[in-house]
């Protein structure tokens, strides 16, 4: 399936790979180690792939015994996997490379010695436990790898003219008109199959939500797995805060609270937990800035956060576990929107990880002042402008599902904070207008912020 990180992996072997390794990090069944070896195939006369899942000894020996002559280390690495290395043409790919972090930290003598480039895939890359008693090599470039966007769907679904035709409608500003319901029917199979590649897939073949929603339980029972496995003296709190994902976002203002877990809880005791989920590409934080201005970071405040799942398909099979798997029927109300219960939360979560997918990082706002009626509001996401200019630097969104909402949060903050926000934003489930100085656009334009 085509991945837009492939074009940034064309990029790293025209202009760097003779400096630097490439470091892809990301969740689980995510995709890395499948798009990394599809590059391989296409972009290099040979490649070598070493998967530290596997515990290979004899060829974890070579990085003990080996680095100090490489000339030794890469005739007896192409005798193990009977590939022949070719100088400058070649690729070596360290698959999971958390499992051995000495081979990470060999990446500084290998790109040194400039014959081969050099792939690294992992997750959990930056736990203490997988950096213990290593240097990380200065010569590696960090890319993260999220789940399958909208577009990327699109692609897997054989439809490569829904997406462009979006981004001319955002530039626009006009309304659908009667592919809005065909548009709109594609973007609600996209939130509940999410962007887990095997889920899409499964998808794509049998079109049955039913077999997909097998194959995110699978996902989801992998991680637990690795909760279990891994997150050590803070499994307990990591599981906690897993499990209670689906009903936090079912809170009015979204905001993790830490006393549902245990009323004596203060985040410094779980900061490690959901450090913990936020490496492993499980969750996506989104905090609380208390100022809309340039360096949303300076006014973060890291003990007020929303917790959002990094893939909203795997949140829907979280969410709705009462059977073991979500009955058909249940999906059938989701894509027709008559399920009785509250779909916001799906909905801003489908929004972060849009936001995510283009690089944002996420904020909100939110004064729950008791004494000042005009303070207190809550605006659900704050992004800021590509191009920065001296004013006028933040886009306000507000997400909202139904027909009868309103907006008194968003005209508030637009009157406070005048001089800091350019175009606000409400994304809902409806065509696009412009009202009062406030645009209203479908949800799936949220890709084209």
């Amino acid at each position: 399936m085509k991945r837009k990180i492939y074009d940034e992996l064309l990029k790293w072997k025209n202009e760097s790979a003779r400096d630097c390794a490439l470091m892809i990090d990301g969740a689980r069944r995510v995709g890395k180690s499948y798009i990394v070896e599809e590059f391989a195939k296409k972009e290099y006369e040979s490649y070598i792939l070493i998967d530290f899942n596997l515990g290979n000894t004899y060829v974890e020996s070579l990085f003990e015994n080996y680095l100090s002559d490489l000339d030794t280390f890469f005739m007896m690495l192409s005798t193990i996997y009977r590939k022949k290395l070719v100088e400058h043409k070649s690729l070596i790919i360290f698959d999971e490379v958390q499992r051995f972090p000495k081979a990470r930290a060999a990446i500084k003598y290998l790109v040194k010695d400039n014959r081969y480039d050099y792939i690294e895939t992992g997750s959990l890359v930056s736990i203490k436990k997988n950096v213990k008693d290593i240097q990380i090599p200065s010569e590696e470039r960090h890319i993260r790898m999220n789940p399958m966007d909208f577009e990327e769907f699109c692609w897997a679904m054989g439809d490569e003219t829904t997406v462009p035709f979006i981004k001319k409608m955002f530039t626009e500003r006009k309304e659908f008109g009667p592919v809005y319901r065909q548009i709109n029917t594609l973007f609600r199979q996209y939130i509940i199959v999410g962007g887990m590649p095997k889920a899409v897939l499964t998808f794509v073949n049998t079109r049955d939500f039913e077999k997909t929603d097998a194959i995110k339980r699978d996902i989801l029972t992998l991680y637990r797995n690795d909760i279990q496995k891994y997150a050590e003296k803070d499994v307990e709190k990591v599981t906690a805060i897993f499990d209670e994902i689906p009903s936090q976002l079912q809170h009015h203002d979204r905001t993790f609270k830490l006393s549902d877990l245990d009323e004596d809880a203060r985040f410094r005791g779980y900061e490690n937990a959901f450090f913990w989920l936020k490496d492993a590409g499980i969750i996506t934080p989104c905090y609380n800035t208390t100022e809309p201005s340039l360096g949303l970071k300076m006014n973060k405040d890291r003990t007020t956060m929303k917790c959002f799942m990094a893939d909203t398909g795997l949140l829907i099979s979280h969410t709705f576990d009462g059977n073991g798997i979500v009955q058909q029927e249940i999906y059938k109300k989701l894509m027709l929107d008559k399920l009785s219960v509250n779909f916001g939360n799906i909905m801003e979560n489908i929004v972060a990880q849009m936001l995510t997918a283009n690089n944002h990082s996420l904020y909100f706002y939110t004064n729950s002042s008791r004494d000042d009626s005009e303070s207190r509001m809550e605006i659900d996401f704050l992004v800021q402008k590509t191009t920065v200019t001296n004013k006028h630097n933040i886009y306000p969104l507000e997400i909202k599902t139904g027909k009868n909402y309103t907006i008194t949060s968003l005209n508030k903050f637009k009157k406070k904070y005048d001089a800091q926000l350019c175009e606000p934003f409400v994304f809902h489930e409806g065509e696009y207008k412009q009202e009062n100085g406030i645009t209203f656009m479908p949800l799936f334009m949220v890709m084209c912020l």
